[in-house]
């Protein structure tokens, strides 16, 4: 099966976990699904969980002609290289064909930014995948929630939003499917300047 590349949501698996600050990149590719069924009930078909390993779609967003695979790793975060190197490896895809959603501490809630390779920020989620494909040279989608006003950064990825903050992440979801779009029908250098400057706040 041909595809044009890989979307990676990361997050972690059960109900526990449903809508904490950690889960934006499921919480994102979920909503990316949504937004193509809306047009074709159908654009979103699940493929093999790869031995459990992640929960695997094929999906047209956008009503592209040619699929992308969608992916939302269940290895819990600090693995989710696994999920990603058998993927790709399945699908012989190249890093550069591949965009990981995820959170970020260093963005405030309400922003974003699209970065190629660089820094990983110590994201456990991206040192696995880094280390599985071998190289950084993957696309990401940085989708800020903020940092705590307390050292424990460990609870903090993994609390809820406040109904308050529930608002923005709505306007997030939103922006991020944009962008994913945007990488999907016009490539990294498009989706830079699409995502980079948005600001949920505004």
């Amino acid at each position: 099966m041909q595809v044009a590349g890989l979307i990676v949501g990361l997050g972690n698996p059960g109900k526990e976990y449903d809508n904490t600050r950690h889960n934006m990149g499921f919480m994102a590719v979920d909503a990316l699904m949504d937004d193509a069924r809306r047009f074709q009930p159908d654009a979103c078909t699940p493929l093999s969980s790869g031995k459990k390993k992640y929960l695997l779609w094929k999906c047209f967003p956008g009503g592209l002609r040619t699929p992308w695979l969608i992916a939302k790793p269940q290895t819990y975060m600090n693995l989710s290289g696994d999920a990603v190197g058998h993927i790709c490896g399945f699908y012989n895809l190249n890093p550069e064909q591949v965009l990981v959603v995820h959170d970020e501490l260093d963005l405030p809630l309400g922003r974003m930014k699209f970065k190629t390779g660089g820094g990983l920020a110590g994201h456990n989620g991206l040192k696995s995948i880094a280390q599985h494909l071998g190289t950084r040279d993957f696309h990401r989608l940085r989708l800020g929630i903020g940092k705590p006003d307390h050292p424990n950064t460990a609870s903090y990825v993994l609390s809820r939003f406040s109904p308050q903050e529930w608002t923005t992440v709505q306007r997030v979801m939103v922006g991020a499917v944009r962008g994913m779009l945007c990488f999907a029908e016009q490539g990294a250098t498009q989706a830079i300047h699409m995502v980079n400057a948005f600001d949920a706040g505004v």
